[in-house]
């Protein structure tokens, strides 16, 4: 199955990778300029991804990681991530999206309670970011390797040599983590809040949305929270929201096909005139021709 370049998911994903008896599912992903991002999210599994090509910007509680062809990255479960596209590239990446469950993290041995627990709840912190010059890289890229031979192959038993693939991916990461410290809680009491305000932003984007109500989610003063946002976000909280509106109006007009002015006021554009502005501006092309190259693709 494929996960293409699609606008971006809720804050806290929902739907299910894989199968219940086999919570693991391969992705192969494609950002460009038409859809240039993947919004911050977190989700119950971890992912183990491989840059195939282009370049890009990833986002990893609260960490910000340069990517490009050959990269590798791993992100724990529950850590808020984000993904940008470099302008005018194609960033196309191949992901497996896991459940801890899978390896055994919910049974009462050691391999649970010293190893996988530990790291699904971030008390054991692994690196995130593989480049060439990592000295994991060439384990990981050659574990890689096989996991993909292995998933395309699906011979019989296939699912027991991917389990102990993923297993030898925690065992090549374990030398290479850190317990958590002060700055680890700091960030993941930081990752919270910011959980919350993403939350509450994707639930009533619809709606007016002022800095002062976001603050007080966090219980910052509105200065404080526009630091805060920009500095881990990347972007103002008036400009996510904006792009997180446009969006979904791309959604709607895109796959459900519907007309740009209902896709605007589903989206919370309340400005005709802006919302044409601010779309041309990100996606190159009027609301209209995003509608009619979506009704083509159908």
């Amino acid at each position: 199955m494929n996960r293409t370049s699609l606008p971006a998911p809720e804050q806290k994903e929902h739907a299910r990778h894989g199968e219940q008896l086999f919570p693991l599912q391969k992705y192969i992903t494609t950002l460009d300029d038409l859809h240039p991002s993947v919004s911050a999210h977190w989700h119950e599994e971890a992912e183990f991804t491989r840059i195939l090509s282009g370049s890009g910007t990833y986002q990893i509680q609260l960490q910000h990681y340069d990517v490009a062809a050959g990269d590798l990255l791993f992100i724990p479960p529950a850590l808020l991530h984000a993904i940008t596209v470099t302008p005018r590239e194609a960033l196309r990446t191949e992901t497996y999206v896991f459940h801890m469950h899978f390896l055994g993290a919910s049974a009462a041995d050691i391999c649970s309670v010293q190893y996988l627990t530990p790291l699904a709840t971030a008390k054991l912190i692994p690196p995130f970011f593989f480049d060439t010059r990592h000295p994991l890289h060439a384990a990981l890229d050659d574990l890689f390797n096989d996991m993909d031979a292995l998933h395309d192959a699906a011979a019989p038993g296939y699912e027991l040599l991917l389990k102990a693939d993923f297993l030898r991916l925690i065992a090549l990461l374990l030398p290479c983590c850190s317990a958590a410290d002060e700055d680890t809680r700091l960030h993941m009491e930081y990752t919270a809040k910011l959980k919350t305000v993403l939350e509450y932003i994707d639930a009533h984007y619809t709606e007016e949305l002022s800095i002062a109500d976001l603050a007080s989610l966090c219980y910052f003063s509105e200065y404080h929270f526009m630091r805060f946002f920009k500095r881990f976000m990347g972007t103002s909280c008036l400009n996510y929201i904006k792009n997180l509106r446009l969006e979904k109006a791309a959604e709607l007009l895109g796959q459900d096909g519907l007309p740009p002015l209902d896709a605007s006021l589903s989206a919370g554009f309340h400005n005709l005139s802006y919302f044409y502005r601010e779309f041309r501006k990100k996606y190159g092309v009027t609301p209209g021709n995003f509608r009619g190259a979506g009704a083509r693709e159908k």
